[in-house]
Formats: C-alpha cells, structure tokens, sequence
C-alpha cells in the first residue's frame, strides 16, 4: 500500500543551470542543420515543435500503473510511455493515410490528432466499463475534492487506503487532449521527414522519384516513430509514475519536458535529417 498511499511533490520547479543548457544544446543542434544542410533548419524545426506537441500531450494522459490494475489509483493500468505510444501511434498512422491520399499538410496533422484522440476516447470507456461493470467500483478522484469539470464531488466515491479508482470524467478528458496533441505531433515529424526524403533520397541514390517514394515513406516511418517513444520515455521521466490528467500536481512539470523534448527533437531529427545530407 506504500506505493499508493505516498504522495511525490510536484516538483514542478524548474533548473535554471539546466535550462539554460538546453536552450544552448538546442541552439548548437540547430547550427549544424543550418551550416550543413541549410534546406533542413524549418524542417526541423517543424520536428522539434512535433516533439514538443508530443512530450506536452502525455502530461494529459490518465496512467495509473499497477495500482489502478488493482482499482487503488485513478488512470488506466499501464506505463506512461505504453499509453502515450498506443494513442500517439495511432495517430501517426491516421495522418500517414491522410498523406499517403495526398492531402493538405494542415489536414494530414489534424487528422493524425483526431486518430490519437479516438484511440484514446475508446481506451478511457473501455477501462471505466472494467472498473464499474467488471470490478463495481465508481470512477474518482484522490487529488481533487471535485471534478474540475462536472463539479461532481469525489470523497463519497473513494475508497479509504487508495488514491481513487476509475476515470473521472476531467481524465477521460485528458486523455483525449493528450492523445490530440501526441497524435498530432508524430504525424508533424512524419510529414516532415517524408518531404525532406522526397526530395533529397532521387538525387542521393540516383533513382527516380516513384523509386524513391516507397524509401522515403519506410524511413519517416521508422524515425517518426523511433522520436515519439523518445519523447514518451522523456515525458515519463519526469512524470515519475502514475498522473490522473491535467488537474493532477504533477502535470506543473511539463515545462521541463518540454525544454527536454525539444533538444532530444533536436538531435533525433538531425540525425534523420543528415542521413540523406552527408
């Protein structure tokens, strides 16, 4: 009962030391794309605002760990990075449809938002019919005295030695935020990528653009993917276990993951980048 019953700070304060150097990783990273491959600097700064998109969702995202598979914790009974790469790669591969049917870039990224939202909406219900008609506990709250949204109140509903049980309506919520903005931030990086390949991988290879269409398409694929599980694995870390959502403590940490989702952003797209450069 130790694990549910402790109670981590929020710790939400930021460093400065270590802010700043990000900010000074960041601008270095950014040097070397614009001296080597200057082409490359808005792609990849498109890149790094995709990572930031994602390393922001998670935070929105309800994860109750092992304890919430035991109805002691609100939030669905995986890991942080698990849940985010399940509603974020759903996304991914609603917004690779949408490019693959040659849509408009703006529409490919809201409709690979709108795939981790409806992932993560059908994941939320499905976990709250568990908990209510499988194991015959109410939804509730243990940060929160009432649901920031309803106003419904939470004490009467949770049981004595947990943190809460269930998904309060304010999770359900913020998982589907969560899942909108990782969604949309995979298919960013994943449109970049595949018009930076498109239109470097003919000339480097000497082939043409048909032959280079399915290359480009695998590669962006495999980055983009590779670059949400780093920016999930971040956003865990600083999560440090279980988080309801957005009313949550924990969710005042997000600047820092955002600082260090930017320069992880940053370092993994240079290298995606550089690969058809050098």
């Amino acid at each position: 009962m130790s694990a549910v019953a402790a109670k981590p700070a929020a710790g939400s304060a930021m460093n400065p030391t270590a802010m700043a150097v990000g900010v000074v990783m960041f601008l270095i990273l950014m040097g070397i794309c614009f001296f080597v491959y200057p082409v490359g600097i808005m792609p990849l700064l498109l890149i790094v605002v995709g990572g930031v998109l994602i390393g922001f969702g998670v935070h929105f995202v309800p994860v109750g760990g092992a304890p919430a598979a035991m109805g002691q914790a609100p939030g669905i009974a995986t890991g942080v990075a698990m849940l985010a790469a399940g509603g974020g790669l759903a996304g991914l591969f609603g917004g690779a449809w949408a490019a693959a049917a040659g849509q408009d870039p703006l529409v490919v990224v809201i409709t690979g938002g709108i795939g981790g939202g409806l992932m993560m909406a059908i994941t939320c219900m499905m976990v709250n019919f568990v908990y209510v008609f499988g194991m015959g506990i109410p939804a509730a709250s243990g940060k929160v005295a009432n649901d920031p949204i309803t106003g419904d109140s939470q004490a009467e509903y949770k049981s004595q030695g947990t943190e809460g049980h269930g998904l309060p309506f304010v999770s359900f919520v913020g998982g589907v935020i969560g899942g909108l903005f990782a969604g949309a931030g995979g298919t960013l990086i994943y449109l970049e990528l595949l018009e930076v390949y498109k239109a470097a991988l003919p000339t480097v290879m000497q082939i043409t653009a048909a032959q280079a269409l399915p290359i480009a398409v695998s590669a962006a694929g495999m980055f983009a993917v590779g670059m949400f599980l780093v920016n999930a694995v971040l956003t865990a870390y600083n999560i440090t276990g279980t988080i309801e959502g957005p009313h949550d403590p924990k969710f005042k940490r997000w600047p820092r993951s955002v600082v260090a989702s930017a320069v992880a952003s940053a370092l993994c797209g240079l290298v995606a980048i550089l690969i058809v450069a050098i």
